[in-house]
């Protein structure tokens, strides 16, 4: 396919071509759970980490102390959290595909959410050729 050549959207690895890179990101025994402005700054903070352009945003606060809910949209994909204050624990996705550096928000988020541990897994996403 050589029209793959000009889209430079794609990401190449390893002699392969792929549509993304997703990281899949837990947090564990992390903080500030409940926060959704919190939450929020930390969602915008790590697309500009990753140079990515915002789309749009939309955060969710659960009643009580429960979780927030959160995904920015990105011209190049999207950045999710889901978090559990009862277990202290935040999932969060970053999905990403051309220029973009998605393992450069992990600092970024871990400086918000103070996690203890972290498990990080990465896919490439989409195997083009």
């Amino acid at each position: 396919m050589n029209e793959q050549k000009d889209l430079d959207f794609l990401i190449r690895k390893d002699g392969q071509t792929f549509a993304g890179i997703h990281l899949l990101i837990d947090f564990y025994q992390a903080s500030n759970l409940t926060d959704k402005n919190l939450i929020e700054e930390a969602l915008e903070s790590a697309a500009s980490a990753v140079n990515a352009k915002k789309i749009d945003i939309c955060v969710h606060k659960f009643s009580q102390n429960h979780g927030v809910s959160g995904v920015i949209t990105l011209a190049e994909s999207h950045i999710s959290i889901h978090t559990w204050p009862e277990i202290f624990f935040a999932a969060i996705d970053v999905f990403t595909c051309g220029k973009c550096k998605p393992h450069s928000c992990i600092d970024i988020l871990k400086n918000y959410l103070e996690p203890s541990r972290i498990e990080i897994v990465e896919r490439y996403r989409g195997l083009i050729a």
